[in-house]
């Protein structure tokens, strides 16, 4: 097996040649650096590369594992952060100048969580700044490139991670979601990407965007990956206020029980609309697969649903503006300008629009809460348009010009607003090659069910084992 055709394996399937000693964390650390050193400075995925602290991660690793002391799935795994979460005695700088020479005194809590489960951290990769956008374009370390098409956008705010799982330069990364920002990127690289019930995962330890709204997931090859890395994140921090207190299940342990005999929620009047053709038609195809698979695809109706994502938006920015109030008077020149434009809006908000944000949030989430009482899941395309072209400020979709941001979160952000889990797989790709995300929610702490779904979609397809060209092995 060649370098490239290890680093294209899933941690799944890289776990058992390291459980069986058929492979070493060394060989793979290795593998993945040369990898990184021969593609990124196209991708432009990472920001920092912890060399000789994976190097060194590696050999103890791989002395545990001929021991005889395999820990699970993540031992001897090189994964990556987004550049949000602190790795102690490492710089985390957020995408944004404001925190340049800032280095982290303490793991975030969830990292803390995959060092246990033995996973080795290759490095930190690039983002939007601040995580308030979903292009990263906007980054102090410069664009990220979608490896499908460099002249494309890979998404964001944690367009790094989804670059660099898609271009196989690491087996797994983690990712931040406050309206999309994992879903998003791993949708339009064609990967998976998992955005658990809010409070799953602390937050402790990782730059914030939103009180309310921000989660942490992975983002995976391969949908059994995300449960792999979704255990080893897990768990209840009493110093994040977000944090709720709830067992943490084997995610993977009825991943395979199919959809059979499972209602899947559809409503036609918000899921079938503002879609590129392309995705339309890539839907729709999904749709089929489900129903061959022995579901039934229902439709509901979503009162107010379309709503969601301007709630959403009032919520973020007023709750962003107020985190960064001092450094937008103090230092509003460090700041990307449409990021500082997003920023500034907040100060234009009422307390009166937070409130009524909130409460269309809280309404939507009842909604959402009723339906699931009926059927088990619902399902959306992930973005209603495919990767736009760097530099774009609009795009039209349906007859319409919309916001980059607008287009691509539209599906998204209303699981951040109610704290639903909602993960994408790949479902397709478009006439020009782009890839095309399917998305599942369901019930709030089932987070194994929506896994679930994924998985019977992705084993009855081929969509993920499609590679990007421009970095086929």
């Amino acid at each position: 097996m060649s370098t490239d055709e290890f680093c294209a394996l899933s941690i799944a399937e890289v776990s058992q040649l390291l459980s069986r000693k058929e492979i070493s964390p060394l060989m793979l650390v290795k593998a993945y650096f040369k990898r990184i050193e021969k593609f990124d400075k196209a991708i432009n995925s990472y920001i920092t590369i912890l060399a000789e602290r994976a190097i060194s991660d590696a050999q103890r690793a791989e002395q545990e594992i001929v021991s005889g002391n395999w820990r699970g799935p993540l031992h001897g795994v090189p994964i990556a952060l987004k550049d949000l979460f602190n790795v102690c005695g490492v710089a985390t700088t957020g995408g944004s100048r404001l925190f340049a020479g800032r280095i982290a005194k303490e793991d975030a809590a969830c990292v803390t969580g995959l060092w246990k489960a033995g996973a080795i951290i290759l490095g930190k990769t690039n983002m939007h700044e601040l995580a308030y956008g979903a292009t990263n374009e906007d980054s102090a370390s410069g664009p990220t490139h979608n490896p499908w098409a460099l002249d494309r956008i890979p998404g964001g705010s944690s367009g790094g991670s989804a670059a660099a799982i898609s271009a196989d330069l690491c087996a797994g990364a983690t990712g931040s979601d406050t309206g999309g920002s994992i879903r998003v990127p791993s949708a339009l690289c064609g990967v998976v990407g998992l955005k658990p019930t809010f409070g799953r995962i602390s937050r402790r330890g990782l730059i914030p965007l939103s009180f309310t709204m921000d989660h942490a997931g992975p983002i995976t090859k391969v949908v059994k990956d995300a449960a792999f890395m979704l255990e080893a994140m897990a768990t209840y921090d009493a110093v994040d206020p977000g944090s709720v207190k709830r067992p943490v299940p084997g995610f993977t342990a009825s991943i395979g029980d199919g959809i059979k005999g499972l209602k899947i929620g559809l409503d036609p009047k918000w899921a079938l609309v503002n879609l590129e053709p392309d995705v339309q038609a890539a839907f729709e195809a999904a749709l089929d697969v489900l129903r061959s698979l022995g579901s039934e695809v229902v439709e509901v109706s979503l009162p107010r649903i379309s709503e969601g994502f301007e709630a959403g938006i009032t919520m973020l920015a007023c709750e962003a503006t107020a985190l960064y109030e001092r450094d937008l008077k103090s230092r509003p020149q460090d700041f990307f300008p449409q990021v500082r434009d997003r920023l500034l809006k907040g100060f234009d908000l009422r307390g009166i629009d937070y409130a009524r944000a909130r409460e269309t949030g809280d309404f939507i989430r009842r909604g959402l809460e009723n339906a699931l009482e009926t059927v088990n899941l619902l399902v959306t395309p992930t973005c209603g348009i495919t990767a736009t072209k760097l530099g774009l400020d609009t795009v039209v979709v349906g007859g319409k010009e919309r916001s980059p941001l607008g287009a691509l979160s539209w599906f998204t952000r209303v699981f951040n607003v109610t704290g639903l889990p909602a993960i994408t797989v790949p479902c397709g790709f478009s006439r020009a090659g782009l890839p095309i995300g399917l998305q599942f929610a369901g019930p709030a702490w089932d987070e194994a069910l929506v896994l679930r779904a994924a998985f019977a979609y992705e084993q009855a397809t081929d969509w993920n084992r499609a590679r990007p060209k421009l970095v086929a092995a």
